[in-house]
Order: structure tokens, then sequence, then C-alpha cells
């Protein structure tokens, strides 16, 4: 279904709207989401004229392969406005280009407000929308909010008073990209779809959860703004928190917007705050020094562009959570992400508990009678997309000796190819005014007040950096963390194993 909306991108020519915005925008235009009906105003300090930015619209999707026609005729529907976002002048500007698009171009006076911008700015644009008259009367005003939301509680809390003043919860929409992927969203599918899941989803069954967000590219252009966050701050507050509660939920009363965000925030609320003891027996970090793999050689975290020589900047987390209620009471939640990890890999692990008694030991007395090996299911989010299920079978040939088998789904590189990307599914959301799949207030206060009391924590204390080497699965200190539970990370890439002799 065509949708009819003004789109005003401030920051029209950043790295986020060429990378994503603009590809996501034309993949709704080709599959005629977006039509006719249709305009987009994108606003920066540049300089630019309308047609150099066209020009540079048609550059950011050359990549879809559009025909010539098809690139003309999207990019006829883009406008530029340079712009100050402090100068009183250029949103009066603003407001008679965005008024005479709506006519030429019948938008129903539908505008979406889009602040690909610092936090910093969101504050004076929404007040301008509002004291100019940009806001329309007639249609509806959406505004879509980019991460960081703050960089502690109290600044995301003045923050989210600033924007509410202007608009209504229900208009706001604050993206977590990671919402948009497939298999973030089919982690409710998964659970509230198949019986022989949901039915063993609790402490009684499932021994410990395990979330991995690995990458390997370390800090690249980014050493600034990372000197400011840190991975504590840039993956768990958000996406990591988001992935938990996921995970974590009762099931709702309804799969909509009110209903799952309900159960999500009660799950945010659960998990338990950490005094400063408690951190520094359940929170580790790392920092990545020099490190070397398949040939190739990477420099230390601290002698990255824009990054302090002494920094004491955690790129790595690894942490449990746990949740106090009713569900899962004693079920550790493990968290870890990093940078120069080994490989780039986004998964989740639930390992089950072991059955009560295992009658096959007599069939293992030449290796001491081990326990079986643990039913597991994976979720895998990228850089493939699909789950699997480790079972326990009869090895071949004499007795009953048990091995673990793998019962495997991975979506085809021809669906995964074909499948839109999150921004692309998060953009047509936000059109249509659903915010499933979009963090509501609530659950953002619960996760800066989560991980406020790791940080300040931390903040007491000064850690011996660098601790792991780049190309490997982090600092010690992550796998001594599962170890005093006697667990261990289920998932490991090859080159760790190969490492310790367990992996021909």
């Amino acid at each position: 279904m065509e949708q009819a909306a003004l789109f005003t991108i401030f920051g029209g020519t950043g790295d986020l709207a060429k990378r994503k915005l603009y590809p996501s925008l034309f993949r709704l235009y080709k599959k005629g989401s977006l039509a006719k009906h249709f305009a987009v105003i994108g606003t920066a300090r540049r300089p630019w004229s309308d047609d150099h930015y066209r020009e540079i619209v048609r550059d950011t999707i050359k990549d879809l392969n559009p025909t010539k026609e098809e690139a003309e005729e999207f990019s006829s529907h883009f406008y530029y406005l340079s712009h100050n976002v402090n100068d009183t002048e250029h949103y009066d500007q603003l407001k008679d280009l965005s008024d005479r698009l709506d006519g030429d171009y019948q938008l129903e006076s539908n505008r979406l407000f889009y602040l690909a911008m610092a936090p910093q700015f969101f504050g004076t644009i929404v007040n301008h929308l509002k004291s100019q008259g940009i806001l329309t009367e007639k249609g509806y005003n959406r505004l879509v909010i980019e991460k960081p939301f703050g960089f502690d509680y109290d600044s995301a809390d003045e923050l989210n008073e600033q924007i509410r003043n202007v608009f209504p919860e229900e208009a706001i929409f604050r993206i977590d990209h990671y919402l948009g992927k497939e298999m973030i969203q089919n982690i409710s599918v998964i659970r509230f779809a198949n019986n022989i899941f949901e039915s063993l989803w609790n402490n009684r069954y499932i021994e410990n959860i395990q979330i991995t967000f690995s990458e390997a590219l370390g800090v690249e252009d980014r050493g600034g703004y990372y000197e400011n966050s840190g991975a504590l701050k840039d993956m768990v507050q958000n996406h990591i928190l988001q992935v938990v509660s996921l995970l974590a939920m009762e099931v709702p009363t309804s799969f909509s917007n009110k209903s799952l965000r309900e159960e999500k925030v009660k799950v945010l609320q659960a998990i338990r705050r950490y005094d400063e003891e408690e951190v520094a027996k359940n929170f580790v970090r790392g920092q990545y020094a020099a490190g070397e793999l398949d040939g190739k050689d990477f420099a230390a975290y601290r002698d990255e562009p824009n990054v302090a020589e002494d920094s004491t900047m955690e790129t790595f987390v690894a942490g449990k959570f746990m949740i106090d209620n009713f569900r899962w009471a004693g079920v550790p939640f493990y968290i870890r992400t990093g940078k120069r990890m080994t490989e780039k890999g986004t998964r989740i692990n639930i390992v089950f508990k072991q059955v009560p008694v295992n009658v096959f030991n007599f069939e293992q007395e030449e290796t001491g009678g081990k326990d079986l090996p643990q039913n597991i299911l994976t979720i895998y989010i990228q850089p493939t997309e699909g789950f699997s299920l480790s079972l326990n079978g009869k090895q071949i040939g004499q007795g009953f000796n048990p091995e673990p088998v793998k019962l495997d789904f991975r979506q085809s590189e021809e669906v995964t190819g074909n499948s839109p990307e999150a921004y692309e599914k998060l953009l047509l959301d936000a059109l249509n005014g659903d915010g499933t799949n979009f963090s509501h207030w609530d659950e953002v206060a619960n996760s800066w007040e989560i991980v406020d009391r790791i940080r300040q924590a931390w903040d007491q204390t000064t850690p011996e950096f660098p601790n792991y080497a780049a190309g490997t699965m982090g600092p010690d200190c992550a796998f001594e963390l599962l170890a005093k539970n006697n667990h261990e990370w289920a998932w490991q890439p090859d080159h760790w194993y190969r490492e310790r002799g367990k992996l021909d």
C-alpha cells in the first residue's frame, strides 16, 4: 500500500543517511510502499544544491541496480536545504519548503522527522519544529531518533522531557536497528509458536542463556565517539538488553505494541540492580591490544585514531544478569560483546539442563562416565540467519554410547539477500505508526538504570588494560566468569578450539 508522507532528515549529508536511509527508501519505492506521493528534505550545514543532493542520492543506491529512469524518478523527490539547527530563520525556510512540497506531492500533511544527528541537538530541533509551525494539524507528525539516547539516565530523562513537550510518546520512534533484524523478530515466533519450547522456557528446564555480539572490526574511524561511550553504553544499554527482554518476557496478551512493551518493561524492571561489590563479581571488561589473525596484524585500541594513549575505555564487556521473577529465578543470562574479536557473529544459546540421571554412564567407563552433552538451542542472527538444536543420539556401532547430533536450519543466501534490510522495515513501521519494533521510554529508562550502576562501579577503579589480543575471543576473565558457576561459553569460533588442540 502506497504511503503519503514528507520525510525531513536532519543530518541528510551524514554517513547514516547515505549508507542506510536512502537505500532503504529506494527499496520501499521499488516495492510500491512509496510511489508518487512522497518527498524528502535533507538538511545539514553544507551548502549543497538540489542537483548535487540528488546526485549523491543516486550514488547511494547504485549497488541496488536501479534503471536510469528509476534512479532519476526516485531522486527527483529529494530536496536540499542548508540548515543551521540553531537559526530560527532557517526553520521558517524549512516550513515554506515543507508546505510547498505538501501541495506539490499531495502528502496529506503527513510529516516524519528523522534526527540523524548528535542527541544534544534533539531538544533544539523539536522546539523549533513546534515554535515555527512546521508541525501540521491535519496529518500526522512523527519523530524518529537514532541512538545514543542520552549518555546516562539523567541526560536521557532530560532529553525525553524536551521531546515529550512537543511529541506524544506514541509519535516518538527510538530506533534500535537490531530490532529490525529478521532473526531478532524471529525470537518471539520461535518461543510463542512452538509449544515444545515455550513449555520448557523457564528455570525448571533452562540452565543458562548466553548472548554473544562479536565484532571482528576495531573502532575504525569512531575512536572519538568510542572514547565517550565504550562497549557498555554502545551495545549493552540498547541492543543486548533489548534481546534479553525479548527472550525473558512473559507471553503477551496479544502481539501488539502495547502488550509487547508491557512485558518487556516487566523484564527490565526485574533485572537485579547490582551494587559495586556485585558488579565486581558479575561483570568484567577488556580492551584489545595489538594482535594477529590469519597472517594479518591489528593495532591496539590505544593506537587507533582519536584514542588516548593511556585510555581506560573498554572495548569488551562480559557479564551475568539475574532476573528476579518466578520464571527466571536462578537462571544466569550471560552476555558478551567486543571489538576485534576472532570473527563477526551474533547468536543466542539457550542451554538446557542435564537429565537428572545419565543412565548411559556404564557405557562411558573408559572416559570416566562424563555427563551427557547438553541440549542447546542456538539462534543465529548474523552473519548467517537460522537456528539449530543440539540433541543426543546413539553412536553407530556396538553399545549405547551417546553422541551429539544437530538439527540445523539456515536461511539460504538467496532468501537473506532478498529479505528487507532492518532500516527498510523500521522506516515502513514508522510510516504505518507501528511502534512494536522501537524502544519505548520505559525501556530506555530501565536500561539506563541497569547500566549506570555498572558504569559507576567501574569508574571507581582503574582497569589493567589492554588485557586481550586483537583477533581473540576476549580476556581470560570472561571465561573465568562462567567457570565460577561450572558453565562455559557454548560458542567459540574454530580458531579458539584449534588453538587449544580441540579441533583437527
